[in-house]
C-alpha cells in the first residue's frame, strides 16, 4: 500500500498566503520530519492532511486514497499536538479509552488495546492516575498512546516534544524512534527543531516561506544542503558565509583575506559555506580576533572577528586563549559548500 504523498498544496488565510505548491511523497511506514522555522506552514499541513483545515487547492492522498471531502473521523489518522489535551477529570485508562468508547468498540477490545498500548509506552502502572499526578513526560506518553490505541493508517505529531525539558525531549525522541520501529506505521512530524528532525527523521522536507526547499535523508540535507537558507539552518552553531568570488580553480575572499581551491565552478561572484565544526585552531590561512568563547557541553565555540566579518568554529573543552588574540584556523580541511544566487554551485 502506498503512503502518503501532497500534490501542488496551496492554502491562504485572507490575504496571507501560507502554503505555495508544496508536494511530498512519503513512503508507508516511513517516518517524515516537516523541519523550517515558526511561520513556514509545517503545522498548516498537518491540519490539511488531518481535515482540520482544506486547501485552497492540490490533494492529499493516503494509502491510495483521495482525502478531498473527507471529515477527520474518517481519514483514518490520529495527531498528537504539542499540548497534551488529556481530560483532566478521567484516569489515565480513561484517557487512552476515550477515543475507543466515542466508536462504540466493545469492552473486551477497548480492554485489550489501552493495555497493549500502556504496556507499549511504560504507563500500565499509571493507568489509575489523573492526569494532574503525572509528570510532563508520562503525559506525553499518554496522549501518544490515545492516538496508538485508535490503530490509524498515519500518525501526526505537531511539536510534541516542545513542552519538555532538554534532557527529557532527548528521552523521548529515543523512546519515539523505538515506537515507529515497533509499530511500522507511517509518521509526518513537525517541528523546528533540527536536532529532533535529524534523530527521528527517515526522511526531512525542509520549508521556508511556504515552500519545500529540499527534501532528503538526514545526511543528504547537513551534507549537501541545496541552497542557503537550508544550508544556514541546518546546524549548530550556524553555517559560517563568506562573500567572494571565484578565480582560476579558487574562491577567493578578500575579508577575511583567504583562499580555497574549488573544482568545477564557472568564475564569478560567489558565497562559501564552511560549517564551524570543521574549523580548528592551528596553522592556516583563515585568522580573527576571538571576541568570545562559549562552553557548550564537549567543546568551546569560539566567536571570531576580521574586519566587518564575524565566524565561529569549534575547539576542545579546555580551548584557552586571550581574548582579543589571534586565532589561526585551516579552512582547506573543510567541506566548502559554494553558493551562488543563494543555490548551491558545487
Amino acid at each position: 500500500m502506498s503512503g502518503l504523498v501532497l500534490k501542488n498544496l496551496h492554502k491562504s488565510f485572507g490575504p496571507e498566503k501560507v502554503l505555495d505548491g508544496v508536494g511530498l511523497s512519503v513512503e508507508q511506514g516511513q517516518l517524515a520530519v516537516l523541519l523550517g522555522p515558526s511561520g513556514c506552514g509545517k503545522s498548516t499541513i498537518l491540519r490539511l492532511v488531518a481535515g482540520l483545515e482544506e486547501p485552497d487547492q492540490g490533494s492529499i492522498v493516503l494509502g491510495g486514497q483521495d482525502l478531498a471531502g473527507l471529515a477527520p473521523k474518517q481519514r483514518d489518522v490520529a495527531m498528537v499536538f504539542q499540548s497534551y489535551a488529556l481530560y483532566p477529570h478521567l484516569d489515565v485508562f480513561g484517557n487512552l479509552a476515550f477515543p475507543l468508547r466515542m466508536a462504540h468498540e466493545d469492552k473486551s477490545e477497548i480492554q485489550r488495546k489501552v493495555n497493549e498500548a500502556a504496556e507499549l509506552l511504560g504507563i500500565a502502572g499509571l493507568l489509575k492516575k489523573k492526569p494532574g499526578q503525572l509528570s510532563g513526560g508520562q503525559r506525553q506518553r499518554v496522549a501518544i498512546g490515545r492516538a496508538i490505541v485508535r490503530e490509524p493508517r498515519l500518525f501526526l505529531f505537531d511539536e510534541p516534544l516542545s513542552n519538555l525539558d532538554a534532557q527529557l525531549r532527548g528521552e523521548m525522541r529515543l523512546e519515539l524512534a523505538a515506537l515507529h520501529r515497533k509499530l511500522g506505521t507511517t509518521m509526518l512530524y513537525v517541528t523546528h527543531d533540527q536536532t529532533e528532525a535529524l534523530t527521528l527523521g527517515q526522511v526531512i522536507a525542509v520549508l521556508h516561506q511556504g515552500r519545500v526547499q529540499q527534501v532528503g535523508g538526514p545526511r543528504e540535507i547537513y551534507q549537501r544542503p541545496v541552497n542557503r537558507f537550508v544550508a544556514g539552518f541546518l546546524g549548530f552553531p550556524p553555517m559560517n558565509f563568506f562573500e567572494g568570488s571565484v578565480e582560476e580553480g579558487s574562491f577567493v575572499c578578500r575579508d577575511p583575506r583567504f583562499s580555497l581551491p574549488v573544482e568545477d565552478v564557472t568564475p564569478g561572484p560567489a558565497v562559501l559555506g564552511l560549517r564551524p565544526e570543521e574549523l580548528t585552531p592551528g596553522e592556516g590561512l583563515l585568522h580573527g580576533r576571538l571576541e568570545l568563547v562559549e562552553r557548550v557541553g564537549g567543546q568551546s565555540v569560539l566567536h571570531l572577528r576580521s574586519g566587518e566579518a564575524r565566524f565561529t568554529a569549534t575547539a576542545p573543552a579546555d580551548f584557552s586563549a586571550e581574548m582579543g588574540s589571534e586565532i589561526s584556523l585551516d579552512p582547506s580541511r573543510a567541506r566548502p559548500h559554494l553558493f551562488r544566487d543563494d543555490q548551491r554551485i558545487n
